[in-house]
C-alpha cells in the first residue's frame, strides 16, 4: 500500500550560529535557532516520513528538553526515521520538499543536500526534491525573521 506523509518545520534565526540545511553548512550571517542544529530541512523531511508511517513526530522521539541531544546533526534524525521504517517492513519511495526563506539562496547547494539527505535514508539522491522560493517580503519570513520548509515523503507499506 503506498501513504504519503507531509512535514512542516519552522525556525528563526540566530546570530553565532552555522546555518544548516539539509545536512549541509550553507553561508550566512546567522543560522537557525533551535535545540539541534535547527536543519528545517531535515525536520520537514523526517515529520514526513513519520507521519507516513502514522507515527508521531520528530519531538516525540528527539524532544528539546533532552541535553543529550543538544546539537545532534539533523541527519541522525533522519537516520532514526529511516530505522523506524525499516521496523514497519516499510519503504521510502520519494520525498519532496520546499525551503522558504528571503535569504540566502540554496539551490546552489541542493545537489548536494540531496546527497547527504539521500545517504542518511539510503535513497538515490534522483527521488529526493529540494525547491526553494520567497515569500514575497511578507510576514516573518518575508522580514527575514527565520525560514520554513515543506515536504511530503511517499512510502510503500505492507498490506
Amino acid at each position: 500500500m503506498t501513504r504519503t506523509g507531509i512535514g512542516y518545520d519552522v525556525h528563526q534565526f540566530a546570530e553565532g550560529r552555522k546555518l544548516i540545511l539539509g545536512g549541509v553548512e550553507i553561508p550566512h550571517s546567522h543560522g537557525l535557532s533551535g535545540h539541534s542544529d535547527a536543519d528545517v530541512l531535515c525536520h520537514a523531511i523526517a515529520d514526513a516520513i513519520l507521519g507516513a508511517v502514522g507515527l508521531p513526530d520528530i519531538g516525540y522521539y528527539f524532544p528539546p528538553s533532552d541535553p543529550e541531544i543538544e546539537g545532534i546533526s539533523s541527519l541522525k534524525i533522519l537516520e532514526k526515521c529511516r530505522a523506524l521504517l525499516e521496523e514497519k517492513s516499510a519503504s521510502l519511495n520519494n520525498i519532496d520538499s520546499s525551503i522558504i526563506a528571503e535569504s540566502p539562496k540554496v539551490l546552489p547547494y541542493a545537489e548536494e543536500m540531496k546527497e547527504k539527505i539521500g545517504g542518511a535514508l539510503q535513497l538515490a539522491p534522483d527521488r529526493i526534491g529540494i525547491k526553494a522560493t520567497t515569500n514575497e517580503t511578507m510576514g516573518f519570513i518575508g522580514r527575514g525573521e527565520g525560514m520554513t520548509a515543506l515536504a511530503v515523503a511517499t512510502i510503500e507499506v505492507p498490506e
